[in-house]
């Protein structure tokens, strides 16, 4: 049986065959899955309270990789002050872009808005080849996580193991900040009748202003999370952006919980189908948009839109 699942796929084979591997490839999917929600997560908190589909996304996250290397590396700041440096300078980029421009285009229909975002990406993309060049950068791991941990199965990175304990964390962080204070439900409160809102005397614009701050800073995190592993470099925000995309639709517009469960089963659709059929693994991933799209076109955790803006 084995033989024959071998010259099907040796890759499958070798994860029936060797829990030792199968392992690892969990693993990876977790990790990856779980940094990939970092930066999901602000796209689908954006896209849920302000309607506004950010195409730049991606930029912020390659920004933020960009950051973590100057503050890092050509500073000499430890690994987490650089992450950190990420998270708080997208913030600012953020506060500046969503002042200036994202303020004109909320009642626009989503074309303006995609047109608006992608020509920050032009722009961006070019200042950043402008500041950092179009070299390819290195970003050392922090010296606590460079080595393997023992999980009883195999040997896996620290810094990985992180990755897969720090995704739920934010996750937790946003749900309490979300369900659990004034904050969270103004905001809820703003997603559903913004002109209520004001005419209660809430400063419906500050809101809209620290949600796309938030959800900018998770963007860079993201970025400088994920350096250590993908090199900073120009146009590493185009693979990203799509990634989000798929993981955002999967999980419903919207949708925190949504946005993690996507994740995790991006994660393992990627890692498992390149193993199973390599250099094929981005096929699986849409085959399962396609799916989720056909039997729920808003999302495992989405809601059907009643219309309105």
């Amino acid at each position: 049986m084995i033989d024959l699942i071998r010259d099907f796929s040796p890759g499958l084979a070798v994860l029936l065959t060797n829990p030792q591997f199968a392992f690892i490839q969990l693993m990876n999917s977790l990790s990856q899955g779980m940094n990939l929600f970092i930066i999901a997560a602000g796209l689908s908190l954006i896209f849920g309270v302000l309607k506004v589909i950010n195409f730049a996304h991606g930029v912020f996250y390659m920004f933020g990789a960009y950051i973590i290397y100057s503050v890092s590396q050509d500073w000499g700041a430890p690994f987490w002050v650089g992450a950190l440096a990420s998270a708080a300078g997208l913030g600012v980029i953020a506060l500046v872009i969503e002042r200036t421009l994202f303020r004109q285009i909320y009642d626009a229909e989503h074309l303006m808005q995609l047109l608006l975002t992608f020509a920050i990406v032009l722009i961006m993309g070019d200042v950043a080849k402008w500041i950092w060049g179009t070299d390819q950068y290195s970003v050392s791991y922090p010296e606590a996580l460079k080595g393997a941990t023992d999980l009883g199965v195999a040997m896996y990175p620290s810094y990985r193991i992180m990755l897969c304990v720090i995704g739920p964390a934010i996750l937790l962080v946003l749900w309490w900040f979300a369900e659990k204070t004034r904050w969270g439900r103004l905001t809820r409160a703003a997603t559903q009748d913004r002109e209520m809102l004001a005419a209660l005397g809430i400063n419906v614009p500050v809101i809209y202003t620290s949600v796309f701050v938030v959800g900018s800073a998770l963007a860079g995190l993201g970025g400088g999370l994920a350096a250590p592993f993908s090199s900073p470099t120009p146009g590493m925000d185009a693979t990203l952006i799509v990634d989000c995309f798929v993981i955002v639709i999967v999980g419903g517009l919207g949708s925190l919980w949504g946005s993690f469960v996507g994740a995790l089963l991006y994660g393992l659709v990627f890692n498992f189908g390149s193993v199973i059929f390599p250099n094929a693994q981005d096929i699986f991933a849409f085959m399962l948009l396609l799916i989720v799209l056909l039997i729920r076109p808003w999302g495992l955790f989405g809601k059907p839109e009643a219309g309105g803006h």
